[in-house]
Order: structure tokens, then C-alpha cells, then sequence
């Protein structure tokens, strides 16, 4: 990808792109592309995303994004002593270790990802959680089956429309729930997903939000990402019916030395990474 003329954020989940013979584009992205082509691109590469990732993220460890933070220090969900008995949907939930790690707290969690590949690393590392192959706009539960939703980088970034999304969320969450998704923060998408200095200047409009496109020979998406501003994010959440109680930006742990594709210590001290919104249902 030639971040020069495309400066959007590879997600958290998108590890370093789709492969030598994609084409980077921003374009128009509808709900079907964009969600065959996440299907299809985390299937491709769901096995070099947990092998280069998982020490990481761990097998039942909570990590919001790639600065670190993880919810049992954050608590953005509720205290851990609170999550005992709690119905939860993980949304975008990968191999489920947020799953796991909200099922040692005594809570009931469900993990559903769109990708069959991911969801078969989700059992490679253990069983005992629940799992759910399903797109997120298109949530396969009644009304009020939980307690809690989640999502560490899953789903919202990829979607075309995220306030359906909301809704569905909303819909099978019950009156008081809490619904708690992190995404790459909106600023960073003007700026290149460098890990270096080159990473620390103005390389597109924050405001321009056409999506960030990678596509095959034949112009098939095979990678997609979409970009809303912080502005359109919390109007996202408003329209699906929840009330935002709390905008989290992580800031960069002096224990993380690590590079995440565009993320690093460097730019992570000067720029917020992630944004992280805290909503509930009344």
C-alpha cells in the first residue's frame, strides 16, 4: 500500500495489509463489499494475525487496543467483581480472548466474529466459550438477550453502516446494559501508518471520509476500512439509541515498547492511537 497517497490506519485487527498484489485505493464500499471482503481477508489471514499477535493479546487476557489497556485495570465494562453472572456478547471477538477472560470473572460471554478461520483459533486455544459465526449488522439473537456488549476493534471499523449496527446492539442488549467498542482513533487517519517520524505529518483530510479500499486485479474489494471523524462517531451511537457516558483515549505506556503496524511508542506519545466509547441503554 503506498501510505503516501493513503493515509489511513491499517485497523488493530488488520495486521500489515492484504498482500503484494493489492491495489490501495479510497472509494465507495457498500455494506455487501465491505463485509465479504472482511470475511474473506481475515480468513486469508487470521493465522499470521494470531502468530504475530497473540503473545500479545495472550489466550484470556482483555486488551482494548494496541497501547495495552486492558479492562482489568480499565474497568470501562463495569468492575470486575460486577461481571459474575452477566450475559455478554463479544462482537468482532477474533480467538475470543476477551471472551475468555471475561468467563474467568464468572460472566457468560458469547464471542461472534464474521471469520470461520478466527473463530477456529478460538478453539485451537481452548473451549468453554460459546462460539457465533455471524456478521455484526445482522446480530443472530432475540431482543434483551444481555447484559453487556463489547468489541476491541471489531466490526465497527469494517461496517458501511455503522448505526445499524448500533441498533442491532441495542436491540439485544437489555434496559441498562452497556456497550463498550474501541476503534482506531479518527485523527490518525490523516496522518501515514508509519511507525516513524514519517508517521507524525499531515498526509490527508481528517474530514475526508471515502473509504480506504484494497482491491484484487479485477477491482474486488478484498480489504476495507472506513473512515467516520470523532463528530460522526458519537452521532453513530446517539442514533443507535445508547447515551455516551465516556470517550476514553489511551495514552502510550511507558511499559509498551512495541510497534503495531502504524502504532509505536513514538507516535503514541504525541497522537491518541485509540478511541474507546463507553455507551449505555437506558
Amino acid at each position: 500500500m503506498n501510505q503516501e497517497d493513503y493515509a489511513p490506519e491499517d485497523a488493530y485487527e488488520a495486521g500489515d495489509g492484504t498482500g503484494e498484489d493489492a491495489e490501495a485505493t479510497r472509494r465507495d464500499a457498500g455494506e455487501a463489499e465491505s463485509s465479504r471482503a472482511s470475511r474473506g481477508w481475515w480468513d486469508r489471514n487470521a493465522d499470521e494475525y494470531q502468530n504475530e499477535h497473540g503473545a500479545f493479546l495472550g489466550d484470556d487476557r482483555f486488551v482494548w487496543g494496541p497501547e495495552g489497556l486492558d479492562e482489568a485495570d480499565a474497568a470501562l465494562l463495569g468492575p470486575a467483581d460486577s461481571l459474575k453472572d452477566k450475559d455478554v456478547l463479544e462482537i468482532g471477538a477474533g480467538a475470543a480472548q476477551c471472551s475468555r477472560w471475561l468467563a474467568a470473572q464468572g460472566a457468560r460471554p458469547v464471542a461472534l466474529d464474521l471469520s470461520h478461520r478466527q473463530l477456529q483459533h478460538a478453539l485451537r486455544i481452548g473451549e468453554g466459550v460459546p462460539l457465533v459465526e455471524a456478521d455484526a449488522g445482522r446480530l443472530p439473537f432475540r431482543d434483551a438477550s444481555f447484559d453487556l456488549a463489547c468489541s476491541a476493534y471489531g466490526a465497527v471499523p469494517f461496517v458501511a453502516d455503522p448505526v445499524n449496527v448500533m441498533r442491532e446492539v441495542h436491540r439485544v442488549l437489555r434496559p441498562g446494559g452497556r456497550w463498550v467498542f474501541s476503534v482506531t482513533h479518527p485523527i490518525r487517519w490523516a496522518f501515514p501508518d508509519e511507525p516513524g517520524p514519517e508517521g507524525l505529518s499531515i498526509a490527508a483530510s481528517y474530514f475526508d471520509r471515502t473509504p480506504y479500499v484494497e482491491q484484487d486485479e479485477q477491482g474486488r474489494a478484498v480489504y476495507v476500512e472506513h473512515h467516520r471523524t470523532l463528530g460522526d462517531r458519537v452521532r453513530d451511537v446517539v442514533a443507535g439509541g445508547f447515551r455516551l457516558v465516556d470517550l476514553v483515549e489511551p495514552e502510550w505506556p511507558a511499559w509498551n515498547t512495541q510497534e503495531w503496524g502504524g502504532w509505536s511508542p513514538l507516535r503514541g506519545n504525541l497522537i491518541p492511537g485509540t478511541a474507546i466509547f463507553v455507551c449505555e441503554r437506558d
